[in-house]
């Protein structure tokens, strides 16, 4: 076959396989096109922009397209601000991941900078959360608890502004952590990163009767603890409430009916939008030292509340906004092509892992185990991952497996489109499973 109709019948079938994972995806790969197009030469493995890359691409002339991150390390690019804001795609390899992230930033004249802290009782959406405001999905959701087993960083970039978002496990006691047999880093990590935030997102669930009347013990612990680092309330899942008067009792539960230092107006509540942010007035100063109540219920230190469903761009507009202008004069500390940092491989297994646990009862999926057995480019520069995943019980590795394996199949197919709008390349995704001895 000709170099240029193998290069087309590539391109056609990663267009297809992209518009499945979504036509935002497709249209924004498509802007990259012509860029591709116009290689003098062109390394196999890149078929998908910028994000697939290997070590043949130092010979090529603009091998990762227009003012990609490792054309600015090669010094063929410059970044250009004036660019409109475009969410970067993770690199398929990790060597090429790791030299992005310690890569000397490529900052404007006036660098803005935020560490922004995501709190919360497990499962109040802090990924999706984090997940909208990055503007491409690379941290795991799933409607069962403790999907995120450890701290995750995910960067926004906007002309001179950069937001450090720290996705954290949610906060769960000694006793439920010894009692589960629950990684230490569920523990230990949201604390870890308090110690170097800028701001607090405390996030609750409104739609969870249970658990909305009260912030957490933990939370509110770690919001004592850190008293200098300021705080917002972000009450999500607002769509799933039919009395939105719910949320006027919850604001004041939440907040003690205190915000900024003022004391909630009941009337002034009454004429907000619950799909909005509800400002607050102006700072007052330094909160005193708060020593937290055992009887304690809600946090009367926050500086805003919004009102939001992390599953709404234009609510979670709103809030990135808050973020953005929230920033202070400060050097960034990634380059503006990174969007997380995890590494490619930690991304697919976490993807793997959240299907597991949306589709695998009861305790089923939290035992188990995944192995990366091959990630490598395939014949026609696609991107091949075989992962093996290990259980312990043959009923176990029944219902993996599905009748006539339909739900092993269908998981792989779903990770597979995931991680294509992560990498913006085409994806293989091989899934077997193997019983322990």
């Amino acid at each position: 076959m000709a170099a240029s109709s193998w290069r087309g019948a590539v391109l056609l079938r990663t267009v297809s396989g992209l518009w499945q994972a979504g036509p935002d995806a497709a249209r924004e790969w498509m802007t990259r096109l012509p860029s591709l197009l116009g290689f003098q030469q062109r390394c196999v493995s890149c078929v998908a922009g910028p994000a697939f890359s290997g070590p043949r691409l130092a010979s090529a002339s603009r091998p990762n397209g227009q003012n990609s991150a490792l054309d600015c390390f090669l010094g063929l690019s410059q970044p250009d601000n004036s660019l409109p804001f475009r969410v970067p795609a993770v690199s398929v390899h990790r060597d090429e991941q790791d030299l992005l992230l310690v890569h000397r930033p490529d900052m404007p004249e006036n660098p803005r900078v935020l560490r922004v802290v995501l709190l919360g009782a497990p499962n109040a959406g802090k990924s999706t959360l984090s997940n909208q405001l990055l503007g491409r999905k690379v941290f795991p959701v799933s409607k069962k608890v403790h999907t995120t087993r450890s701290q995750a960083l995910g960067v926004i970039t906007e002309k001179e502004t950069q937001v450090i978002l720290l996705d954290t496990p949610g906060l769960i006691s000694p006793a439920k952590q010894k009692r589960h047999h629950l990684e230490l880093s569920l523990l230990e990590d949201p604390w870890k990163s308090m110690e170097s935030a800028d701001l607090v997102v405390v996030l609750v669930d409104v739609s969870d009767k249970w658990t909305r009347n009260q912030l957490s013990p933990q939370v509110l612990r770690c919001l004592t603890q850190f008293s200098q680092v300021p705080s917002i309330l972000v009450m999500n899942k607002v769509d799933c409430l039919k009395q939105k008067s719910i949320l006027l009792e919850l604001t004041a539960t939440l907040t003690e009916g205190v915000v900024n230092g003022k004391k909630l107006k009941t009337k002034q509540a009454l004429r907000s939008r619950p799909d909005t942010h509800c400002p607050s007035p102006a700072a007052q100063g330094p909160n005193p030292q708060p020593v937290r109540d055992p009887q304690q219920m809600g946090w009367p230190h926050f500086q805003e509340i919004f009102m939001l469903s992390a599953l709404s761009q234009e609510d979670v507009k709103t809030l990135k906004q808050y973020l953005l202008a929230q920033a202070r004069p400060g050097p960034w500390e990634f380059h503006s092509e990174v969007l997380t940092s995890q590494t490619p491989e930690e991304i697919c297994a976490n993807m793997i892992r959240e299907k597991l646990l949306e589709y695998l009862p009861e305790e089923v999926p939290y035992n188990v185990q995944q192995k990366t057995m091959v990630w490598d480019e395939g014949p026609s520069g696609e991107l091949v991952i075989e992962q093996k995943l290990l259980v312990s019980k043959e009923s176990h590795m029944k219902i993996l497996i599905g009748p006539k394996g339909y739900l092993i199949a269908q998981i792989a197919q779903e990770v597979g489109r995931d991680l294509m709008n992560i990498f913006l390349c085409e994806v293989q995704l091989r899934l077997s499973v193997k019983l322990l001895k």
